[in-house]
């Protein structure tokens, strides 16, 4: 018993690394009981299942309610950066998921006859979930009438008293609240479906876990040292790489471990105050960025979105991949604080392709397999990125 309470004390990400080795011991030392554990992998895809439509819902009603803070002349050409960066961040996750096309572990066989053909079956899927009404939307988990109620509700929240937006903040707070318990099961339900992949594939299916995560570090990698770095010298025409260094150096390496944009907050204030950048204006900036430049996010859904597509034979034309990457920028802007928050938002990218609910969240839990260093190193970029664009801005400022 002793043992279990330390266990359970210990930082989540040792946990899941923990959950994994004992369920490839598993695999080899009794592979007859590595199938009968995939009751705990099914019991977290359905606790995800459960939370994630209503998360969903008031994430964005919460984020867009709020928006009326942020209209200062001097924080707009911050927010249009964080909106370039993040689609870019899903434009480069499209690339690279092209380049190198990832199969995975799935429970779909009936599902190829489904596969829409090209962009105007994607259209029509689009706007068929785009008209449903709010109930229907959650309780079928169609992501994308989700979204848009969500945007509906969150604009004319904006324009509420400050109480009821204070509501709205409270039922977020309590719903990402629950997210951090159904998180907190991770360990036991990746132990689950790690040992019954094993107990199907056998170890090969970790030789898919290791490049997919290859795919995604990389992808953030370039995104970190050359496209921001692009994006501010474009901005500012100035040698963005000292800046760029300080802030990888002193804020993503603190957001790598910690694993929350949110708690990185005070370390990217103190940096900005460092880099002698104005108070007011970074004060807004970097909560701000911690909630909206989720460039890292962006890549995450799509790369994982796209590996459920080629696993699933979908072709994924050009237009569609476009779209895919505004809806992957747009649903990153609304990820949630916890760690691995950006993963419950991978349903709504996969329902352009009809791709079902059932589908999605086990991407969603493949997606919890590899987060030991994937949600690190998403919370790494996100957050240093906060403060590299901040400094564009405000470098540009100065020389005007």
């Amino acid at each position: 018993m002793f043992f279990l309470k330390k266990l359970t004390q210990l930082n989540i990400t040792i946990q899941i690394a923990i959950g994994i080795i004992l369920a490839v011991l598993l695999s080899f030392i009794s592979p007859e009981s590595s199938g009968m554990t995939a009751i705990f992998g099914q019991l977290f895809v359905q606790s995800l299942k459960a939370v994630a439509p209503i998360l969903v819902l008031f994430l964005v009603i919460t984020a867009l309610s709020n928006q009326d803070n942020y209209g200062d002349s001097k924080i707009r050409p911050i927010i249009i950066l964080y909106i370039i960066g993040t689609f870019c961040a899903a434009l480069l996750a499209v690339v690279m998921s092209k380049l190198f096309p990832t199969n995975l572990q799935l429970n779909a066989s009936d599902f190829v006859m489904q596969a829409p053909k090209g962009i105007g079956e994607v259209m029509q899927n689009l706007l068929q979930k785009i008209v449903d009404n709010p109930v229907s939307a959650i309780m079928n988990s169609n992501f994308i009438g989700i979204l848009l109620w969500g945007v509906l509700i969150g604009i004319g929240v904006r324009n509420s008293s400050s109480s009821t937006k204070e509501n709205f903040q409270d039922i977020t707070k309590i719903l990402t609240d629950i997210v951090k318990l159904v998180v907190k099961l991770a360990p036991i339900g990746i132990f689950g479906l790690v040992s019954a992949s094993l107990a199907e594939s056998g170890l090969s299916v970790l030789g898919g876990y290791i490049r997919l995560l290859s795919i995604l570090v990389g992808s953030m990698l370039i995104m970190a040292f050359l496209i921001n770095p692009l994006i501010v010298w474009l901005k500012t025409k100035r040698n963005p790489y000292p800046v760029v260094l300080i802030a990888l150096r002193e804020s993503g390496i603190t957001a790598f471990f910690t694993r929350s944009s949110a708690a990185n907050i005070p370390v990217n204030l103190r940096l900005c105050e460092k880099l002698g950048l104005r108070k007011n204006t970074f004060a807004v900036s970097i909560p701000l960025g911690a909630t909206i430049n989720m460039g890292g996010a962006a890549i995450t859904i799509s790369v994982l979105t796209l590996a459920a597509t080629n696993t699933l034979g979908i072709q994924v034309d050009f237009l569609s991949a476009l779209l895919l990457c505004v809806v992957s920028a747009l649903s990153a802007c609304g990820a949630s604080g916890v760690a691995g928050g950006s993963l419950l938002l991978i349903p709504l990218s996969c329902g352009l392709f009809g791709i079902s609910e059932d589908i999605a969240m086990q991407v969603v839990s493949v997606g919890f397999v590899i987060s030991i260093l994937q949600d690190s190193a998403e919370t790494a970029l996100n957050s240093s990125t906060d403060v590299v664009f901040t400094s564009a801005v405000d470098l540009e400022n100065h020389q005007n």
